[in-house]
């Protein structure tokens, strides 16, 4: 009787040291199997891209304030979009393997943990865009993206299949976007191959990940999904190119006219 006494005090104190033991074990297996097979963040080259992406913006700046025609204008904002498309995923990628957090602010690739908010205000900080990277991180998906596009500009899915989506996003324009969910955002790269989703998971392996529409399982799962694309918008690109203050949206904003998105692109 006191032998089978003991056995049960004993898986007692097993069961609560282990209950107490898997907050920690929850974020450091995760962590420890990222750090052994997963990318690794690249702050060097971060800062580097965003050094040389600003002295880029700094120089188009002056051609576009001295072009005398909307036409010369026009092919320095297309430059500009171009050089956005490449240098934002490569800057994004730099972040890759970088721990997520619900509270993380970390200010760069690998310099401690980030959340999802944190992630794309950051790197659109980084990327010449002048906003407040704290407020803005703060904000729910939606003004996240009005602080940037339009509201007519958007595209959204609500309630509809996953694949529905996926079809969707196919008619919409290349680019880069944000796309907000329920209670999370981040990147969408889309291009001719498809989109590619790279966020701060806040689920397995729970770091900044660069995945395909399959491996999107945040996307996949939310109920709402809201997609809103950057370099489309071309109001939004003589802001970045003339370095403008963007004022973060706080609450609802009522659609304005649409931005005109050129052909060809």
């Amino acid at each position: 009787m006191k032998r089978a006494l003991w056995i049960v005090l004993g898986l007692l104190v097993i069961g609560l040291t282990a209950w107490q033991l898997m907050p920690l074990a929850r974020d450091w297996f995760p962590q420890a199997a990222q750090k052994i097979s997963g990318p690794k963040p690249d702050p060097a080259t971060y800062l580097t891209l965003s050094g040389d992406l600003e002295k880029r913006r700094a120089a188009m700046e002056k051609r576009h304030r001295a072009a005398r025609t909307e036409k010369d204008r026009a092919v320095i904002e297309d430059e500009a979009r171009a050089d956005l498309e490449k240098t934002l995923p490569a800057m994004m990628r730099c972040w890759l393997g970088t721990p997520w957090d619900f509270n993380g602010t970390a200010p760069g690739p690998g310099q401690g943990k980030i959340a999802c908010g944190y992630f794309v205000s950051t790197v659109l900080r980084d990327a010449g865009f002048r906003v407040d990277r704290y407020k803005l991180a703060q904000q729910a998906s939606e003004h996240i993206l009005q602080t940037f596009v339009d509201r007519k500009a958007f595209h959204l899915s609500a309630g509809k299949p996953y694949e529905t989506f996926v079809s969707s996003v196919s008619k919409v324009e290349p680019g880069i976007c944000l796309v907000g969910l329920d209670s999370h955002v981040g990147f969408l790269i889309n291009d001719a191959q498809g989109f590619r989703m790279v966020h701060s998971s806040g689920s397995a392996p729970w770091c900044v990940v660069d995945e395909n529409r399959n491996e999107a399982g945040v996307l996949q799962r939310s109920s709402y999904r809201l997609v809103g694309n950057l370099t489309a918008d071309c109001a939004l690109i003589r802001k970045w190119l003339r370095a403008e203050p963007l004022k973060v949206q706080t609450q609802p904003v009522k659609p304005g006219p649409a931005s005109p998105a050129r052909a060809g692109r």
